[in-house]
């Protein structure tokens, strides 16, 4: 999670300095207190809000709460995209979470800083304040999306009235299940899988673990549209959901292909390059190809970065006009609460 914290008083940037310590996030205050704090200065609260809103997971401000919802006021969008926000008063007393508890992670952070100041988190979501499994807030600790908000909604409901929803796995899983949760048949329930048509119930929410790595090669000039029909393509005829993929992962190369690099900014992929030495020392059987090595340095781009990305190749190389696709699927393990620790990933 990338954290942005910011004060604006000299209290609250020494408070922030703690908490962007603890946190390790970065540190925004006031030039007047910047030398002192060891902070980044700002000079508008506005132009940093909406700077941070869209380049951290996480902001946390040191001062009233109303400071806070000021500024935020003109980037709320949805709870499904929208940074997590807390706020901590200048004696850190009180850690309020405000935007995004569940799912974007602000109640856990606002746990995390009251750690931090010997305070007090004030969580309020219905879920939490009546001891019920949240299943967003938990797909969010397992590293996974959810697809189906409707249903989300509906299950936190069902919950909260003491009723019961179904669970169904495509994953190995551990600990027992949540109280209000059965492995039997019911009218709604949640399931994990990568399969974005799967509903073993008639209102199924599918919690997708993000454990997909997504390997690409694409010759030089190769459209955003190219890359993305050759992508779709791959994960549609093999039932696997976009949710799924954590990131795109390719050789140097192409770390400035303006078709590559807009294909990941409009499905929000993170993209990582690698050398052609770092592909050619990964071990294991890749299809090669005699002028990809005469290009790039490296008998075969996507497999192997795929591979290098991290899991076992799930789908080897896939080609479709000048761009080719491979996939890799790190092991998962559904835990619920009193499970042992995970040794995989996420």
């Amino acid at each position: 999670m990338t954290c942005a914290v910011i004060a604006f008083t000299r209290r609250g940037a020494l408070l922030a300095r703690r908490l962007a310590d603890g946190l390790g996030a970065s540190l925004h205050v006031p030039p007047r207190f910047a030398a002192e704090a060891d902070a980044q200065p700002y000079t508008s609260l506005e132009a940093w809000t909406a700077g941070a809103w869209s380049s951290a997971d996480a902001l946390v401000f040191v001062g009233a709460c109303g400071i806070a919802v000021r500024a935020i006021a003109p980037h709320v969008k949805d709870k499904f995209t929208d940074p997590a926000v807390v706020s901590v008063d200048e004696a850190g007393a009180w850690a309020v979470p405000l935007l995004s508890g569940h799912v974007g992670g602000a109640n856990d952070l606002a746990r995390r800083v009251a750690a931090l100041t010997r305070g007090r988190a004030a969580v309020s979501t219905a879920t939490d304040v009546n001891g019920v499994f949240a299943v967003d807030q938990w797909a969010a600790r397992q590293g996974c999306a959810i697809d189906g908000r409707a249903a989300a909604r509906h299950i936190s409901a069902a919950l909260l009235a003491g009723g019961t929803v179904g669970f169904r796995s495509d994953f190995p899983t551990e600990g027992p299940l949540p109280m209000g949760v059965t492995g039997g048949p019911a009218p709604l329930g949640f399931a994990i899988t990568l399969d974005p048509g799967s509903a073993p119930f008639p209102e199924t929410l599918r919690v997708i673990p993000k454990i997909l790595r997504l390997g690409l090669g694409c010759r030089r000039g190769a459209s955003e549209e190219a890359i993305a029909a050759a992508v779709d393509r791959v994960l549609t005829e093999r039932c696997l959901s976009p949710r799924a993929v954590l990131g795109v992962y390719t050789i140097d190369l192409k770390r400035d292909e303006p078709g590559l690099l807009a294909f990941c900014r409009s499905r929000a992929w993170p993209l990582t390059c690698y050398t052609a030495e770092e592909l050619s020392a990964v071990e294991g059987d890749f299809t090669p190809s005699p002028f990809v090595h005469s290009v790039t340095g490296v008998d075969n781009v996507c497999e192997r970065a795929a591979a290098l990305a991290g899991g076992a190749l799930l789908v080897r190389k896939q080609a479709l006009n000048g761009v080719t696709a491979a996939l890799a699927a790190v092991p998962f393990t559904v835990r619920f609460p009193g499970a042992a620790a995970s040794k995989g990933a996420p």
